[in-house]
């Protein structure tokens, strides 16, 4: 009997020893494999960029210049090597440019600055349609893929500096295309923006408010920290990961307050603004932005401000292409002609219509 237990001890260790291997292999394989897989996510990326970039000249090409120009920003926030060679370079980035076909360089016109959103993310042809409805009223637009926007590879995606310097790389934006483009109208200058892109806008004139004269921030994110409690640990995740905040909110309550509009609006000068924000956003919720709205009057600067009750569309209830969409963009539209006095602003609905959609 001590033989046949003595027996099934050794091949119990034989069996450990030589699966021990395997496993060992495995976990290594799996690593691999994760790597690869994060590699092939910025290589689709940029597939997906390339493929976009085609389709602008299909969807706005009748009625721009279309341009993609690269200049720069400030240095990054956070260097891997402080000592490295080119530390404290400026970053780089690409930038989009539309003009209007029928521009007359002899006039001066009034530039938009659209910053996009999303955490990682990238200015696509979801926006062709406000495009056409800016370019067709005689303003020209940048639009900055700034710090953290994908299609650019895994260096660009991980300077991201979300609330932090990725908002000066849009004011620098905004400085290229006055310092470039002598038809620019530089008094007349209008940042506008949705979701993520909502929060640079309003972060932009906190900073640099004798720079705009106006702005519109969309269902804008607004206070990270409150954030930070409602969306899940994956979100949570990119503001965790070491080439970016690097701690939670709880470990870290003030850089959180830092990049969030709700809590720096005591930097607001008054810059004629509008919010809109929608009650049943499944991404932003509307307590974020309220909490916005309620900091802002506490300023005593005035502003305007529309809750919408539940429109269809949650989170993008206002870029659709639904006859409420549109109204409701007819709304930011007047709101943004009022002080920039584009050539052709619109009156009424019909006129947005055959602008982005041409009939």
């Amino acid at each position: 009997m001590k033989q046949l237990i003595l027996l099934f001890l050794l091949l119990t260790i034989f069996s450990i020893t030589i699966s021990a291997q395997p496993v060992f292999d495995l976990k290594q394989e799996i690593e691999q494999l994760q790597k690869n897989d994060s590699e092939l996510d910025h290589k689709i990326y940029r597939l997906e960029k390339l493929i976009d970039d085609v389709l602008w000249y299909n969807k706005v090409g009748d009625i721009a210049h279309i341009d993609k120009l690269y200049i720069v920003g400030p240095p990054k926030w956070k260097e891997e090597n402080p000592t490295a060679k080119d530390a404290g370079n400026p970053v780089k980035f690409w930038t989009y440019v539309f003009i209007p076909l029928n521009v007359d360089i002899s006039k001066k016109y009034p530039l938009i600055v659209l910053p996009h959103g999303g955490v990682h993310a990238d200015f696509t042809t979801y926006y062709a349609h406000i495009v056409r409805e800016l370019v067709s009223q005689g303003y020209i637009i940048v639009a900055p893929e700034y710090r953290g926007s994908t299609g650019y590879g895994k260096s660009h995606y991980e300077k991201i500096d979300y609330g932090g310097l990725e908002t000066e790389d849009v004011y620098y934006s905004r400085n290229y295309m006055i310092e470039n483009y002598d038809f620019i109208d530089k008094n007349r200058v209008g940042i506008i923006g949705w979701s993520h892109g909502g929060l640079i806008s309003l972060m932009n004139i906190f900073d640099h408010p004798q720079d705009y004269q106006v702005a519109f921030a969309g269902v804008p994110v607004s206070d990270l920290i409150a954030r930070m409690g409602y969306h899940n640990q994956s979100y949570r995740d990119l503001f965790e990961a070491d080439y970016h905040i690097g701690k939670n909110a709880n470990d870290n309550v003030q850089e959180y307050r830092r990049r969030s509009p709700a809590w720096n609006t005591h930097k607001y000068k008054g810059t004629p603004l509008l919010i809109h924000t929608n009650k049943n956003d499944e991404d932003v919720n509307v307590l974020e932005v309220e909490h916005l709205i309620k900091s802002l009057k506490t300023e005593g600067k005035p502003f305007d401000f529309e809750i919408f009750e539940s429109v269809p569309g949650g989170h993008s209830f206002d870029r659709m292409d639904t006859k409420t969409a549109k109204e409701i963009r007819l709304k930011i539209h007047l709101h943004l002609s009022k002080h920039l006095k584009p050539e052709n602003a619109f009156k009424s609905i019909k006129d947005l219509q055959k602008a982005a959609y041409k009939f």
